[in-house]
């Protein structure tokens, strides 16, 4: 009772307190006591200055351990939580119940959670509107008017008022249902659009009249990883797999199929295009504008990729192949009658386009229309003309082509960022594109293609002065000696003094490109006086393939020592240090978290992995996991590559005695891309090996999936949950900047 009343009125930092309690007791011995109780108190306080008192007495639930052995060429590999990757069985659900019991208590107690919602809900609540684009005759664009869940599909016919056309706000009481694609007949007068429930890959496809919007006929079931394109006004293109034996949530999907929906048949009907008898796992199919092509992509793993065309205005024509094999990546731009115009990196890591008769259109037959360069290249298309959009060092630069090759303009962007969409149908004049960078709310701007004429579209009416903020680029040199670009943001003024709240984030894989964008938590984790840097670290697309491949397999420690050479560079230069440095990454980005803290728990004081793959032995056996293996490998493909996983497999490289960092992990439970029990495994091996004093949490959001389609309500309550917990454990007893401050 003494030694809490002590540690209570210690903890809220009552100077006065010793000497009050002094006057009180008369007895020398008593004071001898006090004095020495107290004295143990502040000694043990003092052994981290960055680390908080316990705000509860954290007792993690019990997770039972099962002798599961697996048997990887000749070396067994104990698997104690594998009971923990049936998210069907009571006992699964209890623990995930008991975990976040154990969390969302421990962050309750956080001081400044509230304030942090709060800022976050009011930073947020500022109207947000999509370019337009048109459909028969109305014009469309998606609106949220600050707090909605999900963004809202509005359309106009001429100046008429604005009319709500989709509100994915009313197909769920929680917000969890949220609209994904979106797709119109050739006339614009039917609708089919996909809907997402609890953030699922499994989608919905409901169609619809576009014009009375009453549902035409029953809803497809069972579609996951597709688009919606249309050939003409009379049905639809779509990709799905067979419905998995078990869970749909963590089974293993293997076989992706194009389906083509007839309108007026029942989903029984659809007819195979592609896929029936070659197993692929990712298959695709789009129509050209003009209805000529049916295009057709393949793949068994998320590089690479097969691509054929069939004609559809020859009745009964063969599906014709255009690239035979998986090593590049090609796909169909646009088509000018038979001739093509191809996207492809073969033979070109960082990207052509190409030209090529569709009667013969194998790649010896390709003609240049814009050579590869220097920097990576993607492209779109409109009132036809080519937007080459190169990434300069993860800087967008756009130039306009026509479909020759010939520049018509360099696009003047309005400023250092990221530009993007200059997209438009044949007939579109004025195109849409944004611009936005770490520290510049997304904007919206208007071209004209013919005049290259510019001007603002839509400018967010935000809280939030960009003036007060800097961002700059910055090359450090990885553990190889390798150069890798950085880009830190925080607010003027800050005080390169080693102790500033930082967050390192990271990716490093797929191909993905980490460009700067402006995200409303990020602006508030820097009006809080926080740093956040962003590396494009290798196994991502900002050089090209060269850098991706650099980054996969057996080079894959290449990503992490990138990621952990960015935290020795902030520390070296002052911008924080240790006890002020928390990594975060998602996804890949999860793994990559994963590895570093157990590569170098010394290195941050907080570690934020957020649906991470973390078990890379048996990543492959859930979902569509298995295509992965382009940038992991197996731990089925060699024992060399089963040594290499083991080596950095997060789950296997937890040690106990080892002191970890203080670790939020978050996870959804309906996350069927990367699914949960990767998060789960990892949790249990941290919480039952910590040798230290940190936390180590798991937040477990229901209805939540991989990311896509999170309501605004509950994105909101996750970050004030990892900004306060980020916070709360480099030893910050209020925010580090007030209300007043901020703008």
């Amino acid at each position: 009772m003494i030694l809490n009343f002590f540690k209570k009125h210690i903890q809220k930092g009552y100077a006065f307190f010793l000497i009050t309690f002094e006057k009180t007791f008369n007895s020398f011995v008593m004071k001898k006591i006090i004095f020495i109780t107290l004295f143990a108190i502040l000694l043990a306080s003092c052994k981290n200055n960055n680390s908080p008192q316990n705000i509860t007495n954290l007792k993690y639930p019990t997770t039972k351990q099962v002798d599961t052995i697996t048997n990887y060429f000749g070396i067994k590999v104990r698997d104690p939580y594998r009971w923990l990757e049936d998210d069907t069985s009571e006992e699964t659900k209890n623990w995930v119940k008991a975990e976040n019991k154990i969390t969302f208590n421990y962050l309750s107690k956080i001081p400044y959670r509230k304030e942090l919602k709060s800022r976050l809900k009011e930073l947020w609540n500022y109207e947000k509107i999509g370019a337009p684009f048109k459909e028969g005759n109305y014009t469309y664009f998606y609106k949220n008017d600050g707090l909605q869940n999900q963004y809202v599909l509005y359309r106009q016919k001429n100046k008429e008022a604005p009319e709500i056309f989709l509100d994915p706000n009313t197909f769920s009481k929680d917000g969890t249902i949220s609209l994904g694609n979106v797709s119109f007949s050739k006339n614009g007068k039917i609708v089919a659009y996909s809907i997402s429930e609890g953030g699922s890959d499994w989608r919905k496809i409901i169609i619809m009249d576009a014009l009375s919007k009453e549902i035409k006929e029953d809803t497809i079931v069972d579609v996951k990883f597709s688009g919606i394109s249309w050939k003409g006004n009379k049905g639809f293109y779509y990709s799905s797999y067979e419905k998995p034996k078990g869970s749909e949530l963590s089974a293993k999907t293997d076989q992706h199929r194009l389906f083509y929906h007839q309108l007026g048949t029942s989903q029984k009907e659809d007819k195979i295009i592609f896929g029936k008898q070659k197993k692929r796992r990712y298959v695709g199919g789009y129509v050209t504008e003009d209805g000529h092509y049916l295009v057709i992509t393949a793949s068994v793993s998320t590089s690479g990729n097969e691509l054929y065309i069939k004609d559809l205005t020859k009745k009964n024509s063969k599906i014709i192949s255009v690239v035979s094999n998986f090593e590049s990546t090609t796909n169909v731009l646009d088509n000018k009658g038979e001739i093509l115009l191809l996207v492809t990196n073969l033979n070109a890591p960082n990207k052509r386009i190409v030209k090529v008769s569709a009667s013969n259109p194998i790649p010896k037959n390709w003609v240049d229309v814009i050579p590869e360069t220097s920097n990576v290249l993607s492209a779109s298309k409109a009132n036809g003309f080519i937007f080459a959009n190169y990434m300069v060092d993860a800087i967008s630069k756009v130039n306009q082509y026509d479909y020759n090759g010939k520049l018509i303009r360099k696009i003047k962007l309005p400023g250092i960022g990221t530009a993007s969409g200059f997209k438009g149908k044949k007939d579109q004049q004025i195109i849409y594109f944004s611009f936005s960078n770490y520290i510049t709310p997304n904007s919206i701007f208007s071209l004209e293609t013919k005049s290259g004429k510019i001007a603002i579209y839509k400018k967010p009416a935000i809280d939030f002065n960009s003036s007060n903020f800097e961002s700059h680029q910055i090359f450090y040199t990885s553990k190889d000696g390798t150069k890798i670009p950085m880009i830190i943001s925080y607010k003027k003024g800050t005080i390169l003094n080693g102790k500033n709240p930082t967050i390192l984030y990271g990716y490093g894989g797929f191909n993905i490109s980490l460009t700067p964008s402006f995200s409303i938590t990020n602006a508030v984790w820097m009006e809080e006086g926080g740093i956040y840097a962003v590396p494009n670290l290798r196994g991502g697309g900002e050089y090209g393939e060269k850098w991706h491949n650099a980054g996969i397999k057996m080079h894959k420690q290449n990503v992490f020592d990138d990621f952990i050479s960015a935290a020795e560079y902030l520390i070296k230069n002052n911008y924080t240090s240790k006890n002020y440095l928390a990594i975060r990454g998602g996804s890949n980005g999860g793994l990559l978290v994963g590895a570093t803290m157990t590569q170098r728990p010394d290195l941050m004081k907080v570690a934020l992995p957020a649906v991470g793959v973390m078990d890379m032995l048996r990543y492959h056996k859930f979902t569509a996991g298995a295509g992965w293996a382009y940038d992991y490998g197996t731990a089925d493909d060699s024992k060399e590559m089963f040594e290499y996983l083991k080596g950095y497999s997060p789950v296997h490289n937890v040690k106990k005695g080892v002191h970890y960092p203080a670790t939020l992990i978050t996870t959804g439970d309906h996350d069927d891309r990367v699914v949960p029990a990767h998060s789960f495994k990892f949790a249990a091996e941290l919480q039952a090996k910590q040798g230290g004093n940190n936390p180590i949490l798991i937040r477990i959001e229901t209805n939540v999936g991989h990311g896509a389609g999170t309501p605004v309500s509950k994105i909101i309550e996750q970050y004030a949950d990892i900004f306060g917990f980020t916070l709360f454990n480099m030893g910050f007893k209020d925010l580090p900047s007030k209300v007043k401050n901020r703008r």
